[in-house]
């Protein structure tokens, strides 16, 4: 289509919006083409802005007021920085002299309309030159977008002239502007949690995006009066180097966004999972491996914003003290000869410091270790230890001084995630400790692991440094005291930071650790016992969660094998420690109660098992009988006569005994006889007892036994938005069954805080529950949208328990609703006997193990029938939308 054409229709035609969007249309397809071929972003986002000023320019021109010298077209904000993407907003100002005239309303009105007709973003207002100020006075965002203007058309003196009064004192001052974007900044980085490390960033506001490099900016022009961040170079107070990290991140940011929102079609600066695998494949990134191509374009995405934020803090420090404290004098603390503080912030007393003591490169972070109330490094010695860390190679990681610096930071107690990721920032850490920066940005593209490996090791070491606070009793009680027992918390420490850290190389990241955490403890001269323990921790850093979750630690024969992996009591403490660090920084909902209680539960157990001795292990049978001893001392002293006990006792199977506390059994036991020949089902709620981490809630259910009851239990509990996690169901010789089910609501809490629901819930299940005819169907909620773009086909495995005399079945699929009801109407379907259920549901993903029978209690042992229930729970679970 010939463009000139269309200028030419757009200036002539009776209606110009076909013409214009025809002009917009072409620019927009021939620009998104040349995009996908690799042209550069920077160029195309300049012309998307010179074809909507082509276009604004000619509508512009076909009203009368534009041969007037008293009003003008003014792109502001980005537009005005001559930066547009494909659907970005596009800020005007109609800028007049004194105001508007009478003769102009009705056109003005008709070009703004027009405007709309158009299906741009446009946001405009209409301003005289002292309105323009006054606004530009009130509002701080007012005031920045006019700091960054362009004529598009009319005299451009008008804006030379708001200009001029924009960047005066009148209407702010240079240390009001600044502390005023700071705050702003301060607060958005706020709103993003304050971390470059989101799953779906937002490549315009996230911190270290674009929106800080434009506060640079921002800054610059009201200060310096510079109208770009390049000047800076010319004025000697940004580096080259430094002006290229901006620039080039710039220019990555710019491909994310325009892609992104060349995908999603409209403003979009959010880096959702919906778009991330077209935005990858868009940007030529490609599979390597097992990593995935979306996840080493997040990769780059996190490295480039954890370097952006190095820098904008390097800038922004220098702007604090040639704005804020200019003209004010030092307050100098002496450390030693290398360093003091100076207002608060380290610095060396020369540049040349690091050069001539390169170990002085851990030693500034073991000073800001000893020193707590040093705020941070000051900006020319950030920049000196930039220029110097190519000095931090193998001679230097060996150095006796370096290595003996490293430990002692790890042994000085204070808040050591907080100058770890000081190291990581200024890329030392990944420097002195290659195998870890492997890892800086690297993410999993699940739901499950939402933060990047570097980001969740360092959030492992914050709560290790947490457990020995106060305040982290109430959540973490065992860990809290198992802390302060441990010998060396520098050995639980290096654990932390080497347990993750072979990640993404394929391969059992736990033994490829291992041997990395060996090599670290003998380059730091720790002793053999620390080496094997720590090396041992590593590898086995997943063993006790696996088994908490995945296992049935009832059983004895779990805890009798799993003590036998753990060497010493002390393996077994240091464990547990971990575990409940590396569980609560993966992801903040993965750490609940019920999880809590159950590594107690296996920790106490263990404890046990090592005692006594693992060569010796507990009789099955000497267990249940131990087990029936107590809880009938509990009902004898509730006036219950043996004859009572026994009468019930009689009908349940023996693993009933294994896989309740004899606490557990003693409730229901005396509930059921206190139920009596009652025929409605007996429905019972408690909450746990104890402090907030034993918080979950425990329904038993008592009636006859039927094979629909778990579909039917389930279905109920989900409709009421519970989350299971954690089922049994014992049946015997009797014709009634004893299910219990432990069930959190959707924030993780037991259904102890609010009574009126457990009323609800327990009313709703007896309703449902007392014919077989009212069984409700399976429910249909919509899945959320981020679990939508994670589907992958079920896996259905089985294996025999020869020991339980059971089969377990391991179903892994994404995670839906109603997932739970299906599995169980399959399990009807094909007269299936469900005894226990572990429930594990891992961000987008399920890992349930359920523990079943045929009809008449014995391991599944027909192959045929094995194979149908694969081939049905796949098709039931797969077919979910």
């Amino acid at each position: 289509m010939d463009l000139n054409q269309l200028e030419s229709r757009i200036s002539k035609d009776v209606s110009p919006v076909s013409a214009a969007r025809a002009l917009l249309e072409t620019r927009y397809q021939a620009d998104a083409e040349a995009f996908r071929q690799g042209a550069d972003v920077r160029a195309l986002v300049h012309a998307r802005a010179d074809t909507v000023d082509t276009v604004l320019r000619l509508i512009w021109q076909r009203y009368p007021f534009a041969d007037s010298a008293d009003i003008s077209l003014i792109a502001v904000g980005g537009y005005g920085r001559g930066e547009l993407h494909p659907h970005s907003d596009i800020d005007l100002l109609i800028l007049t002299r004194a105001g508007v005239e009478d003769s102009w309303h009705e056109d003005l009105s008709a070009f703004v309309t027009l405007l709309w007709d158009l299906k741009l973003d446009i946001g405009h207002s209409v301003r005289s030159i002292n309105e323009g100020i006054e606004a530009a006075r009130e509002d701080i965002t007012i005031l920045t977008n006019l700091l960054e203007t362009r004529t598009i058309a009319g005299p451009d003196s008008l804006r030379q002239e708001l200009t001029e009064q924009i960047y005066s004192d009148d209407v702010s001052t240079d240390r009001e502007y600044f502390i005023a974007k700071r705050q702003e900044q301060q607060a958005r980085h706020q709103k993003y949690g304050d971390t470059e490390y989101n799953l779906e960033p937002n490549v315009k506001g996230s911190p270290g995006a674009l929106r800080d490099i434009q506060t640079i900016g921002w800054i610059t022009k009201r200060h310096f009066g510079l109208q770009d961040i390049s000047d800076l170079v010319r004025s000697n107070i940004l580096m080259e180097e430094e002006y290229q990290i901006l620039y080039q991140g710039e220019t990555f940011l710019w491909q994310l966004r325009y892609g992104l929102q060349l995908i999603a079609d409209r403003n979009e600066n959010r880096l959702l999972f919906d778009h991330q695998r077209a935005l990858a494949q868009m940007l030529g990134y490609k599979d390597e491996g097992k990593r995935l191509g979306v996840e080493l374009m997040m990769q780059s995405y996190y490295r480039t914003v954890l370097a952006l934020a190095e820098l904008t803090d390097v800038i922004l420090q220098y702007y604090d003290e040639a704005i804020l404290v200019s003209g004010q004098s030092d307050e100098i603390c002496p450390l030693n000869k290398r360093f003091q503080i100076r207002n608060r912030y380290i610095e060396a007393v020369n540049n040349q410091v690091f050069a001539w003591a390169p170990y002085a490169i851990m030693e500034i972070f073991v000073l800001m270790a000893q020193h707590p109330e040093i705020k941070g490094i000051r900006a020319t010695t950030i920049r000196s230890l930039r220029a110097h860390r190519h000095l931090i190679d193998d001679a230097f990681r060996s150095d006796l001084g370096v290595t003996t610096l490293f430990m002692e930071l790890l042994r000085t107690p204070h808040a050591l995630e907080q100058t770890l990721s000081a190291m990581k920032k200024y890329n030392v850490l990944g420097r002195y400790l290659p195998e870890f920066g492997q890892i800086i940005g690297q993410m999993q593209h699940d739901l499950f692991h939402i933060y990047t490996v570097d980001a969740h090791t360092l959030r492992v070491i914050r709560n290790m440094t947490r457990l020995r606070s106060s305040d982290a009793k109430t959540e973490y009680p065992l860990a809290c005291r198992l802390i302060h027992q441990l010998p060396k918390l520098e050995n639980l420490f290096i654990a932390g930071l080497y347990h993750d850290v072979a990640k993404g190389r394929g391969g059992d990241h736990s033994e490829l650790g291992a041997i990395d955490a060996e090599d670290f403890c003998e380059r730091h001269h720790l002793s053999e016992r620390d080496t094997k323990l720590i090396s041992w921790l590593v590898e086995n850093h997943l063993l006790m969660s696996m088994t908490a979750q995945r296992k049935d630690i009832s059983d004895p024969h779990i805890i009798h094998n799993f003590a036998q992996a753990v060497p010493s009591q002390t393996h077994l403490d240091y464990l547990y420690v971990l575990t409940v660090c590396d569980i609560s920084a993966t992801n903040p909902k993965l750490w609940n109660t019920w999880r809590a209680s159950l590594l107690r539960q296996l920790y106490i157990e263990a404890k046990r098992a090592l005692r006594r001795g693992t060569e010796t292990p507990i009789n099955r049978d000497e267990w249940i009988q131990a087990t029936k001893s107590e809880a009938r001392e509990i009902l004898q002293a509730q006036n219950m006569t043996n004859e009572q006990i026994d009468q019930l006792w009689d009908t349940v199977d023996e693993d009933y005994f294994l896989q309740d506390s004899t606490v557990d059994i003693a409730w229901q036991t005396a509930a059921i006889i206190r139920h009596g020949d009652n025929p409605d089902p007996m429905v019972l709620i408690r909450d746990t007892r104890g402090g907030p981490t034993d918080g979950y809630s425990q329904i038993t259910i008592y009636l006859k036994d039927r094979v629909a009851l778990f579909a039917a239990t389930t279905a109920v509990l989900e409709q009421l938005n519970l989350n299971i996690v954690d089922a049994r169901i014992s049946s015997g010789s009797g014709d009634y069954a004893i299910s219990s089910y432990v069930v959190l609501d959707e924030r993780g809490k037991p259904l102890g805080t609010d009574p009126a629901r457990k009323e609800r819930v327990r009313k709703r299940l007896i309703e449902e529950l007392d014919d077989p005819e009212d069984y409700p169907d399976i429910i249909h909620r919509r899945t959320p949208r981020q679990l939508k773009h994670f589907a992958f086909p079920t896996e259905v495995t089985f294996s025999n328990d020869t020991i339980n005399q059971r089969t377990v079945m391991e179903v892994i699929t994404p995670d839906r609703p109603g997932l739970l009801a299906r599995i169980g109407q399959v399990l009807l379907d094909h007269r299936v006997r469900l005894t226990n259920a572990k429930i594990a549901t891992l961000g987008e993903r399920v890992e349930d193990v359920f523990f079943i029978t045929d009809e008449q209690g014995d391991p599944i042992s027909d192959a045929a029938l094995c194979r149908d229930l694969q081939q049905g729970l796949c098709k039931a679970l797969d077919d979910i939308q």
